[in-house]
Parts: C-alpha cells; sequence; structure tokens
C-alpha cells in the first residue's frame, strides 16, 4: 500500500494537470517548468503507481484505465488542500483580479452580459470574465476540473454534483418590430398563423422543444428564413415583418436599443426557468461565493 508520506506531493499536480491539459508542453506553461522536467515528474509517477498512467497519440496524452480512477481522488486532495493552506485568505473583489468563465447560451448571454459588466465595473474592477457556449462544451467536465466556474441556463437534465439556485421564470413572447401591422393589437392565434415568422433553429434544450411545439401548431409552415441562435434576431426583425418567438428577457433587454415591441404569446408554451449552476467542489470557494452572490443579487426575482 502507498503511503503519502513517500510520494512528492508535487508529482500530483503534475498528474492533475496532464489529465486535465493532456499536453506535455501546456502543463509546463502551465506550471511556469520546463517540458523535460514534467516528463521526468511523468516517469516519477509512472515508478511509483506502476502503470503508464498516460499514453501518448494523436489526440494528446491519454489517461490509461487506472489513471481514470485515480484522477477524481487526487484532484479532490488537491483541493482540500487548496482550501485547508487558504481557509484565512478572503476574496476581496474590490482588488482581485481574478479570472472567471461562465458557461452561458447566446440567449443568455445578451441578457446576462451588459449589467454584469456594468455591476463588476462598479464593485469589481480589476475583475475579468469570460463566457463559453454551453454546446461547445461538457459541461460536468469543465466544471469539475474548474475551467468554468457557473453556468447560467435552463438545463433540464443536470448532474448531482452540482448545485443550482433559481434565478427566474419567464414567458415566452411574440416579438415584432416596433411599426409592425400587428404591434399593440390583440394577437389570436388566427393573426399569429397568417403571419410569417423568422425561426430560431436552435439545437440547444430548452429551445428545441419549443420548436417542436411550433411545429405541431403548424407555424413551421409559414417560416421562409431561419437562424441558429438568437444574436441575430434583433436586427433581423427590426429591419423585416417577420414575428419571432423568444423568451421575453431578451425581448425586455432588446426592445428599446432596436425599437421592438413584443406582447402575449397566443399558444400555451411551457415557462422557461433559468437557473445558476456550480460544482459542489467549489462551493466554498469565496471567489466563486462572491460571484453566485452578485448574479443572485442583479438577477434572481
Amino acid at each position: 500500500m502507498l503511503d503519502p508520506r513517500n510520494i512528492d506531493l508535487n508529482l500530483l499536480v503534475v498528474f492533475n494537470e496532464i489529465f486535465q491539459e493532456q499536453q506535455i508542453s501546456s502543463v509546463a506553461k502551465r506550471l511556469n517548468l520546463s517540458q523535460p522536467a514534467v516528463s521526468n515528474a511523468l516517469a516519477r509517477l509512472r515508478r511509483t503507481f506502476d502503470d503508464q498512467l498516460f499514453v501518448r497519440t494523436k489526440e494528446g496524452m491519454q489517461p490509461t484505465p487506472f489513471a481514470e480512477q485515480l484522477a477524481e481522488p487526487i484532484r479532490l486532495a488537491l483541493n482540500g488542500l487548496t482550501e485547508a493552506m487558504n481557509v484565512h485568505e478572503k476574496f476581496d473583489a474590490a482588488n482581485s483580479n481574478r479570472h472567471f468563465n461562465i458557461a452561458l447560451t447566446d440567449v443568455a448571454e445578451l441578457y446576462f452580459m451588459p449589467k454584469l459588466i456594468n455591476h463588476c465595473t462598479l464593485l469589481a474592477p480589476q475583475v475579468r470574465i469570460s463566457t463559453e457556449r454551453t454546446a461547445r462544451l461538457d459541461l460536468m467536465a469543465e466544471m469539475g476540473a474548474g475551467k468554468i466556474d457557473v453556468a447560467i441556463g435552463a438545463f433540464n437534465e443536470v448532474s448531482e454534483a452540482l448545485y443550482q439556485r433559481r434565478l427566474f421564470k419567464q414567458n415566452y413572447v411574440v416579438m415584432m418590430r416596433a411599426e409592425h401591422p400587428l404591434a399593440g393589437e390583440a394577437l389570436s392565434i388566427e393573426r399569429f398563423m397568417a403571419a410569417e415568422h423568422l425561426m430560431v433553429a436552435s439545437n440547444e434544450s430548452p429551445y428545441d422543444k419549443i420548436n417542436q411545439d411550433l411545429e405541431k401548431a403548424g407555424i413551421l409552415d409559414r417560416v421562409k428564413f431561419s437562424v441558429p441562435h438568437f444574436t441575430a434576431v434583433p436586427y433581423i426583425i427590426s429591419n423585416s415583418d417577420l414575428l419571432v418567438t423568444v423568451p421575453q428577457k431578451l425581448a425586455e433587454s432588446t426592445a428599446l436599443p432596436f425599437k421592438l415591441h413584443y406582447q402575449h404569446h397566443p399558444l400555451n408554451l411551457p415557462d422557461l426557468q433559468t437557473n445558476i449552476f456550480w460544482h459542489r467542489r467549489y462551493h466554498q470557494d469565496q471567489g466563486n461565493q462572491w460571484l453566485r452572490s452578485l448574479i443572485s443579487e442583479v438577477f434572481a426575482e
């Protein structure tokens, strides 16, 4: 049985980085070491555990089954050590230059980022925030590795490893340009069906299910134009007589600058609940706590 007293704990840091990055050069850069030093550490790890641990392939350093088993306990142990060594260090938002990564859909980015940037500029002027598209990520792996601090969205199926807090619930509305012939009038199903529509052909849940509801109602027969995301929607709608079905928060944030009008949707579409998610490993991280608290204070209803 291996005894931790006989292992250089720095080797476990190298193991954790190789498992995450899968590139010796990337690990060397992150740890400010030479590539030979990282390779030497890997050789020591292999002797210690009597296993290859990582095999070089075209896709990078791929972990062996044994390394897969080691990865979770080692990450937890290193996170525990980090928290223990910094237990007295408080997160000072006003002076911190920490870099946070938030996973968002494109429609959430349009709504959240302008307000979040304004508040951070006032409260934490040196803090940096980057966003990542949720559809491009293995969200559980990225959050577990600490590469994504929080995720915001309407995700229906999430792992028990993630904590969550509800921010708000919203309806879907019909949006059109302010001078549209139907703007301000009671929008019956008949008028809605007779109009031409823009479709947001998003494959992300739950928007894909809304498109299924629109298809069942026969709306897609009136669709000549579609886009794969919400970013272009206000530009298109403000310069056409198309109608579009969007979450109410998007309509609220784009109506004034793009001279748009939105109103109650004539179809009985399900509500959209938006939550903030974070990984249990970072539940006690003070910087993560600050970010979650700020988002909740600004956006929770």
